[in-house]
């Protein structure tokens, strides 16, 4: 007999309701849940890979301990003790050399995030490096310094607005992204039905674009432009509803944004002055909101970008106003709990990088592990992280691990960075664990509330990941760890959250409990700022402006690369997953018609594309979906690396484009700035 278990799908930011079929210990089926009031019943293809993370044959189960290039199976036990007496000694001979990893994945375990600090107290590390410096830190800083939170995230009023501008983002394929919005297509067909209009931006005419009402193409790397032509177009217009006395100093930006010409930042983009003349109509009518995401971040100007997405919904009258730039109030308010973040309370000892929120660039992990010194990096722990494939010049940090007298992996696989690892501690199985949306549902189209008791018993033998991250502090601190379990904690924070819930009246709603859009009308009491109002001009952003100069497009610079994720990818985590690499080979390199014609390229040829830092080969994809002068790559390929043991993704290992990819940064957030390489396609 079988038995139907509720989840959230915990494997994408969308978090969706599904409903997990069991029968006899062993996955039947994995559907939507229609009683999710965020989801509605949506699924997307990741969802049901759930059933093959779970049962992968090739998913760790014991630690692993490698000796030269041999394996071997050892108790948790004596991998604690060993790492345990090894990170001791390292630390006695120099306290700075240690350093952590954080990858993507920990936003998705509460377990996790809430214990995550005990290991880097135990290290008294100051070398903190996460995905988050190649992904989503602008946004952060922007955040931290209008609203006063880093984790204080604005979000699109999607299901109320009338006009809805994304610029950078494909929810079709990402569910959102700094914004869990599930069952988009439906919400985009709502939001027709209401006479409302989906405009994307984008060097690509993404899965997004594709339902849109109009997609303009944009060179890749000018967003900035196109949004000073747009805020400068915004406030030559009186919005309908007046921008709020609280908010600051937005004279001041647009008395400095004056010197910028609008045909000429126009011109720089690509994007007509017409268009972003009839874009700023609509802000002025409203309600109207612009969200932009992953293709405004990874580039130099990303926090620049950030910052003006954000003046442009505050200048148009849409902040904190219904079908427009909001902010969540979520049962546990991660506001009121994180502290609000710092920048430059430390710097980075080769080239100086400042930390941002706890931070260095992980574009700096690489020289800091091959420079000697004191401080050296010497023993990294890789918290369920792939930085080999993620993080910029992955080649270079794959020949920096091989020099580390100790490496640590907290990992189900071993894959192309925890196979270069002295010890892989494997977690219990994805179904095995609990679940809560800490993270994300602050950032949820809807808000809601929705715990996920374990589907399956955990198997003997096996630890939760924040177990092991317990045993790993206690062995290298010689400490043991007195706090409350994750379920313990996560029913404190619910109890003094917004909602005053237990995690009890939770759990008795198994499909969630709805609380209602996201409300309005939270500002200014709901700033973190000191003076509890919104200073628009943000100092160091006013001088990093007021430096910039329009580029001249006469000059031909050759081919700008951008990336890309698909549906079934999720950065580098679902390779091995016989569902999701089913269909033909997503790791190509498109390319525009008449750019490939130039070159002597045909649909499907064998490419070399090469940068300053490298060269990788792989099939042309010739798409009119490009803008001619662009050629965009997905990430998160690349599994054909020496160690790794993941037959499927062997199967179809691609490349990863950030054996391409350059060490340069956004200087304001130290984010790595990925999109605009120049490259050369050739025909191999």
């Amino acid at each position: 007999m079988s038995t139907v278990h509720h989840r959230t799908c915990h494997i994408c930011e969308a978090n969706c309701g599904v409903l997990v079929d069991v029968e006899a210990g062993k996955v039947v089926s994995i559907k939507g849940d229609p009683d999710n009031p965020l989801s509605r019943g949506h699924i997307c293809p990741k969802g049901t890979a759930l059933q093959d993370l779970q049962e992968d044959p090739d998913r760790l189960c014991k630690p692993l301990k490698r000796v030269g290039s041999d394996w071997h199976e050892i108790s948790f036990e004596q991998a604690f003790a060993e790492i345990g007496e090894k990170t001791r000694a390292i630390i006695a001979r120099d306290p700075d050399s240690t350093a952590v990893y954080v990858g993507n994945p920990n936003a998705h375990s509460y377990g996790n995030a809430l214990n995550i600090a005990f290991l880097e107290k135990a290290l008294r590390t100051r070398n903190r490096f996460s995905a988050s410096t190649v992904d989503q830190m602008p946004h952060q800083v922007a955040n931290l310094r209008l609203w006063g939170h880093a984790s204080m995230f604005p979000i699109p009023d999607a299901d109320r607005t009338q006009t809805l501008v994304i610029l950078g983002g494909n929810p079709m394929a990402s569910n959102g992204s700094l914004w869990t919005v599930p069952d988009f297509r439906n919400r985009m067909r709502d939001l027709r039905a209401r006479g409302g209009e989906l405009v994307v931006i984008d060097p690509r005419r993404t899965e997004t674009a594709r339902i849109a009402d109009k997609h303009l193409f944009i060179r890749p790397a000018t967003d900035v432009f196109f949004l000073i032509a747009l805020l400068n177009a915004v406030m030559a217009r009186k919005p309908h509803r007046p921008v709020q006395d609280f908010v600051t100093g937005l004279d001041d930006v647009g008395t400095l944004i004056e010197r910028f010409d609008s045909v000429a930042c126009a011109d720089a983009c690509g994007i007509p002055l017409a268009e972003i003349e009839s874009l700023a109509d609509r802000f002025a009518a409203g309600p109207a909101v612009l969200y932009g995401r992953m293709g405004v971040a990874t580039q130099a100007h990303g926090t620049l970008n950030a910052w003006l997405i954000s003046l442009i919904n505050i200048a148009s009258g849409q902040l904190d106003r219904e079908g427009g730039w909001v902010f969540g109030r979520p049962a546990v308010d991660t506001v009121s709990v994180l502290p609000p973040g710092s920048i430059g309370k430390h710097t980075s000892r080769v080239s100086g990088h400042r930390s941002v929120l706890g931070e260095f660039p992980a574009a700096a992990m690489a020289e800091e592990i091959e420079t000697p010194g004191q401080g050296q990096i010497k023993a990294l722990f890789v918290v369920a992280g792939n930085p080999v494939l993620s993080t910029p010049n992955g080649s270079r940090v794959a020949k920096a691990l091989e020099s580390l007298d100790l490496m640590v992996s907290i990992d189900i696989y071993r894959n192309a960075t925890s196979a270069q690892a002295h010890y892989i501690l494997p977690p219990s199985g994805p179904l095995e664990r609990d679940h809560y949306g800490l993270f994300l549902l602050p950032m949820a189209a809807r808000t809601i509330a929705v715990y996920s008791p374990p589907t399956l018993p955990q198997a003997e033998g096996t630890l939760h990941d924040w177990e092991i991250l317990r045993g790993l502090a206690s062995a290298i601190s010689g400490e043991s760890i007195q706090s409350p379990t994750p379920r313990e904690a996560l029913d404190g924070l619910l109890q003094t959250g917004p909602y005053a819930l237990t995690l009890q009246q939770v759990e008795a709603a198994p499909s969630g409990i709805d609380l209602g859009p996201p409300p309005t009308g939270q500002l200014p009491a709901r700033l973190r700022s000191a003076s509890k109002s919104v200073a628009c001009d943000v100092p160091e952003f006013m001088v990093c402006l007021g430096e910039l100069e329009i580029p001249n497009i006469a000059v031909s610079e050759g081919l700008k690369l951008i990336g890309r994720r698909h549906l079934r990818t999720n950065n580098s985590w679902l390779a091995n997953s016989r569902r999701l690499i089913k269909g033909p080979d997503r790791c190509t390199v498109m390319i525009h018609p008449a750019d490939a014609e130039q070159r002597g390229i045909a649909n499907g040829a064998t490419v070399s594309v090469r940068s300053s830092a490298g060269e990788i080969t792989l099939s042309a994809e010739v798409t009119e979906d490009l803008m001619p002068g662009t050629v965009s790559i997905p990430h998160g390929w690349g599994h054909a690396l020496p160690g790794g043991a993941m037959a499927n993704a062997l199967g179809k290992p691609g490349v990863s484009v950030n054996d391409i990819t350059l060490n340069e940064v956004d200087p304001l957030s130290g984010n790595a700035a990925l999109s605009g390489i120049v490259v050369e396609v050739v025909a191999a």
